[in-house]
Formats: structure tokens, sequence, C-alpha cells
């Protein structure tokens, strides 16, 4: 951790800090509190530390007996730091060899120890919190069953279809809205508030009795949970660098399969226990706590804690003719960065293909067994999918650390380029494994679970790493519009993975199904082609600055 020593009192962005913090960066163990001035047998102390680093080479940088302005005219006001959606340490100068001072936390030879315990407290909060928006998601799902089974409700299969019909096209619509807005909002509270909001929505739809209030809350529902996605990508651009950024944001993945399982058991058992009111009840008191504990552990940046950021790029502004930086409105932010962006509709096609698989294989699969294979009932059905959520969890982790080990190999390629690479591959492993599904007998389920299994793994790597390769392709400030505008297109996808392909199925034979889902994955490959070298938002203004230079 770069710290500055001012007199009296020392400095690490312009603020008091941590007497024991600064002493620990010198190899000093310091008895003092918290947040007091350094005495000066501390600032002693602290040079004489700094002093044998740098003579083992270590690049700390030291501003002795210097008052604040000329902290800030040699690093530049901390204020002005912006968090990067863009490339790790290979893009940034080395302030060992050019002398130049330390600007980001990824220019140190390793993170201080406190920063990485507290991001890795992000880190889990937003983890949980988005697991959570999962348990208020998947509620009526487990839960409906008890409904229609309730005869004071007077419900049938067709009132559920109604509420599920609903709720994907308020969430995808949300998702793009709320990505775009929340440009000028704070993840942290987005995140959390969305997160305590759906909570209550949950817990107010088991007050209802009719159609009218089912519909209009699950649709409610269906709007905030939208608020979720885009956050979470503003929070994990904001505390990973890129180098590191693939492993971490499919470890976040995860959170998808935490809270898909999480929802039967929480929900599912507490409407069969305790009835269908309890089942929407008790993932909305879960999320409400979850909520309120979110706004204190998760911090939208590290700047926001008085640490440097993890990359440092200054975002191209327009100024005006007096040569004042003009701040971009919303609709620029989604114009220029991103409805602008042939590469960004790249991916936001391809993320629609891919969802049509994904729909599709889960909504259509436990059907084909019984109807195709001869399975004798859903329940065996279900058995024999049951393992896509568990490879998905597994391909997902994998898919980020193969995207970031690419980038680490060739740091002067294009870091989105080699993500697309992962997700081409990953692509015809899809491809692959549903021409195995479609050969398998019904006489072996437990290599049917098992293709169901690696169709999961090399499914959710493209649906993890195409959200990852949007928020690097655009600048920090949009990248929830990007965000959000993906998630908008990939729900139109898995629409499209319902009534299109019941209508495949009913008129064509399950053939025509596996020969669409086919088709899906060859035309994902097809738009990834030309992307294969693509650089990152922070690698081109990088290479623009070098070229002006």
């Amino acid at each position: 951790m770069t710290s500055w020593a001012s007199g009296t009192t020392c400095f690490r962005l312009s603020k008091p800090v941590c007497a024991r913090r600064i002493c620990r960066v010198a190899g000093y163990s310091c008895p003092q509190s918290l947040l007091k001035p350094l005495c000066n047998r501390h600032i002693s102390g602290l040079q004489a530390g700094l002093n044998a680093q740098q003579r083992r080479t270590r690049p700390v940088i030291t501003y002795a007996n210097k008052g604040e302005s000329d902290v800030k005219a040699a690093v530049g006001n901390p204020n002005d730091h912006q968090p990067l959606s863009g490339s790790g340490s290979q893009e940034s100068s080395n302030p060992a060899t050019s002398g130049s001072p330390q600007q980001s936390l990824q220019d140190l030879p390793a993170y201080p120890e406190d920063f990485v315990r507290r991001r890795m407290v992000v880190f889990v909060g937003i983890v949980i919190g988005y697991a959570c928006y999962y348990l208020t998601r998947n509620s009526l799902t487990y839960t409906a069953p008890v409904m229609t089974a309730d005869p004071a409700l007077k419900m049938d299969i067709t009132q559920v279809g109604t509420m599920t019909s609903i709720f994907p096209i308020a969430y995808g619509f949300s998702k793009f809205l709320s990505g775009v807005l929340g440009a000028r909002t704070s993840p942290r509270v987005m995140l959390a508030g969305g997160l305590m909001a759906t909570a209550i929505v949950n817990i107010l739809f088991g007050f209802g009795h009719s159609m009218v209030w089912f519909c209009s809350f699950w649709a409610l529902n269906g709007v905030l949970q939208g608020f979720g996605g885009p956050c979470c990508a503003r929070i994990l651009t904001s505390w990973f660098a890129t180098k590191e950024r693939g492993t971490y944001w499919g470890m976040w993945n995860i959170a998808h399969n935490l809270g898909g399982f999480g929802a039967p058991i929480l929900a599912g058992s507490a409407a069969r226990s305790f009835g269908w009111k309890w089942g929407m009840w008790a993932p909305g008191i879960v999320g409400v706590v979850v909520g309120v504990l979110l706004l204190f552990a998760v911090k939208d940046s590290p700047e926001k804690i008085g640490y440097p950021p993890v990359e440092i790029v200054k975002p191209n502004k327009k100024k005006d003719a007096a040569g004042v930086e003009q701040k971009e409105s919303l609709l620029q932010l989604l114009v220029q960065n991103v409805l602008k962006n042939p590469y960004i509709w790249g991916m936001a096609l391809t993320y629609f293909f891919i969802y049509v698989v994904r729909q599709g294989v889960t909504s259509w699969f436990v059907f084909y067994l019984m109807q195709a294979k001869g399975v004798a009932d859903a329940g065996s059905a279900a058995f024999r999918v049951s393992g896509m959520e568990l490879g998905g969890l597994f391909g997902s982790l994998l898919a980020g650390r193969i995207s970031d080990a690419l980038i680490a190999k060739n740091p002067k390629g294009g870091n989105v380029g080699k993500r697309v690479q992962v997700v081409i591959g990953y692509t015809v492993g899809v491809a692959a494994m549903l021409l195995a599904f479609w050969s398998v007998p019904a006489t072996l389920p437990w290599l049917q679970w098992a293709t169901v299994f690696m169709i999961g793994f090399f499914l959710y790597g493209p649906q993890m790493l195409i959200g990852l390769c949007g928020a690097e392709l655009v600048g920090p400030e949009s990248v929830g519009a990007s965000e959000g505008f993906l998630g908008w297109i990939a729900y139109l996808g898995a629409a499209n993975a319902g009534v299109p392909l019941s209508i495949i199925v009913k008129n064509h034979g399950w053939n025509a199904y596996f020969t669409a889902l086919l088709a899906a994955c060859g035309m994902a490959i097809l738009l990834l082609a030309p992307m294969v070298n693509l650089k990152s938002y922070v690698q081109r203004e990088a290479l623009a600055k070098s070229k002006a230079a």
C-alpha cells in the first residue's frame, strides 16, 4: 500500500489512515490506535522501513515532509480515479522502472493483506446477495404446486403459466433499464435495495387471494429482479483487475447455482410444511435480512474506503468551448458506448442464441425423455437431467481460469478475444454433448445424467464469459448499461425457447428440436468468429494514447 507522511500527519490518498496499517507496510508493528496522527518516532520508523524496502528493490514510493497539495500534484487527486472494466497489469506502467509514482494497487508487488481481506468480504457479499435474488425469483416455482392443491384459491396450471409468462418479460426489460439508470446510482445501494424490495414483494404476494393480486406482484418482482446482475458487474469490475477478473467472475457466477439449489430447499420445504404462504414468506424474510447486511458489507469500489483503484484509466470526456469537461448523460452513455458499438451487438446476439439453448434444454429435456425415450415418469426424467446445475458450477469456474491463463500467457494480445476463444471452444462442447444426449439410449440412465452434466459444464461457461466480455468492451461508466442490454437480449432468446420450440416439437418432432438447438450453437460460433482478437476498452485507450504520443 502506498503511504505518504506529512509532518506529523500521514496521508494515504490525502486521508488519515491507521498507523498500524502504515507501519505494517514498513515492516514495523504499531501500537497506536486507528486514525491518529503519526508521531515523529513512527514517521522515522516508516521512513526507515521504506528505505530498507527500496534497497531490496521493492517499488514503494514515499513522500516525506510534503503537504497534501504536493501529494496530489504527484499522483493526482484520488477522487478523480475511476475503476476499470479493462485490462490488467500488462497495461500499466511499472513504477519501479519508469520512476512515476504508483497509481493503482496492481502496481504493487502484492496486494496489501487488509485490502485482500476487505475485498473478500465484498466478494462474498455479492455472491450471497445474488444467490438470494434467486431465492426470491424461484420461490413461485416451488410454491405453485401447493397453491394449485389449495381449494380456497381455485387455481389451475393455466393460471400458474400466466404468472410465469409475465415474469421474464418484466425481468428482461428491467435488467436493461436498471443497467442504464444504474450508471448514476451506487451499485451497493441498488443491489441491497433491490434485494430487500423483491423480498418484500414476495412477502406481500403471500397475503393475496386473487389472480390480479398475484400477477401484479409477480410482474413487480420481475422488474425488481433486474437490479441484481448489472450492480454485481459494476462492483466486480471495480474490485478486480483484468488479470484476475475472469477467475472471480466465474466464482461469482456460482451464485446462480447456489440460489437455484437453495430455492427448492427453502421455498419448497416451507410450502409443504407450513402452507403455500410460507413458501413465499420464507425467501422474503431471508432476502430482507441479507439485504440489510449487504448495505454494511459491500462497498462500491476500493476508492470508497480509501484505497487506490485496482486499475487506472481516465475515460474520454468531451470538453465544451471553454475547455471544461462535460459529463455524459445516461442517453449518451447508452447510445455512444453501447448501442453504437458493433461488438456489443455481436455479443448480444451470441447471448440470444446461447440462451435459446439454455432455456431449450431446461424446459424440454424432461418432456423429451418421457416422450421420445420412454422414461416412465417425470421424477425419473428429472433425476436424469439433475446434473446440469452441478456441471454448470464447475464449467463456469474453469472457463474464467482458462481465459485468465490465456491473457497471462500473451498479455499483448486482445484480452476480450482470449475470452471469446474460450467461449467458442465451450460452444463446440455444447454442440457435441447435445449430439451425445440425442444418441444415448434410455437404458443407460447414468450416461444420460453424465451427458447432461457436461451440457451444463459447457453451457454455463459462455453464459458467464459473454457478460464479462461485454463489461470489458466498454468504459467504466457504461458497464451497467452494457450488462443490462446484454441481459435484455438474452432473455428475448429465453422467451424464444418457449412457444417457438414447442411448435417445432409439435409439428416436426424431436429431431427438429435438436436440429434447432445445434443451429443456435452454430450461429453463436459464427457471430464470435470475427472477435477472436478483440481488445478491451483499456487496451484500445492505451493504444490510442501511444499513437498520439
